[in-house]
């Protein structure tokens, strides 16, 4: 899954609904995924929903639940994960400073009766890098449950993204983010959002999936939540988002090697480390190594 792999530049969003997001901050694909679909991945992670604890501390909320490693818990999760008009509007927003992108998450949260608002966040906070012009991640929201504004729907401002991050109060209210199963709320993560507070009777679920810069450190450690005993059985586009794969020039590399080469165990032999460069690095090193070699000839004529 390269990502303009010449790195010359965010092309033009082609869609109405890149269109808002890089201009808004957020986007909602209403029937992105069939109600079927969403209702299995409810199905399949009900066991775990009974069974994890509530949340500690006030910013994941004392009245909520979440767990993570989706990919293992429904097989139905990898068709959200791997959604082509999601990924396309990832790669868009993400594309101009990465070579590919990544899993940063995939989450499951329950707001329970009583749970309070989220405290008004921007997740591109995760990372202490320069504010302002960079995109560090894409989130998408999928509802389990309906998302109302009384059961705690996403709160998202309005083009409070990109340098807006910058400033201190945001020009514009918060939207609520009302949303059916089957709907992907979909957001940067320089737009300020938080849940809002669930003051109905009813618990409200929701799966939370993002991609981040291929380079950087995700929220959730994929090598650990997907070992190679799992990763291996994941499809390879899968695997690779998932980070079995190197970010060239070879990051995330094991022993110099693409870390897919751990599908087949561990190696009993030592491995060659291998260059994993970009085009424009590979002509620049092969112009380099040729000079020298050609003055090696010339002296040794």
């Amino acid at each position: 899954m390269l990502v303009h792999p010449d790195l010359t530049g965010r092309p033009a969003p082609k869609s109405t609904a890149g269109r808002e997001l890089l201009q808004q901050g957020y986007t909602i694909l209403r029937g992105a995924a069939p109600a079927s679909l969403i209702g299995g991945v409810a199905h399949d992670l009900e066991p775990r929903f009974a069974a994890t604890p509530f949340c500690e501390g006030g910013f994941y909320g004392e009245r909520t639940k979440r767990f993570g490693r989706l990919l293992i818990r429904s097989p139905l999760m990898a068709e959200l994960v791997m959604h082509r008009e999601i990924l396309d509007l990832a790669e868009l927003a993400l594309g101009n400073w990465c070579e590919r992108i990544q899993l940063n998450l995939a989450q499951a949260i329950e707001l329970h009766p009583g749970a309070l608002a989220q405290f008004p966040h921007r997740d591109q906070d995760m990372w202490q890098g320069s504010l302002g012009e960079a995109e560090y991640l894409v989130n998408v929201m999928w509802p389990l449950t309906k998302f109302t504004g009384s059961n705690g729907a996403t709160l998202i401002w309005p083009r409070s993204h990109g340098l807006e991050a910058l400033v201190e109060e945001p020009a514009e209210p918060p939207i609520v983010a009302e949303a059916e199963p089957g709907d992907a709320i979909i957001f940067l993560g320089s737009t300020l959002h938080g849940a809002g507070e669930n003051r109905s009777s009813a618990v409200r679920r929701g799966i939370i999936v993002s991609y981040c810069l291929g380079w950087l450190k995700p929220y959730e450690n994929q090598w650990l939540a997907y070992p190679p005993e799992l990763a291996k059985h994941f499809p390879a586009d899968l695997a690779a988002l998932a980070g079995y794969v190197q970010h060239r020039p070879n990051l995330g590399n094991f022993e110099g090697q693409c870390p897919s080469v751990l599908f087949g165990g561990y190696p009993t032999e030592p491995l060659a480390a291998v260059d994993a460069l970009r085009p424009d690095q590979d002509a620049l090193l092969a112009d380099y190594v040729a000079g020298q070699r050609d003055g090696g000839e010339d002296l040794a004529a």
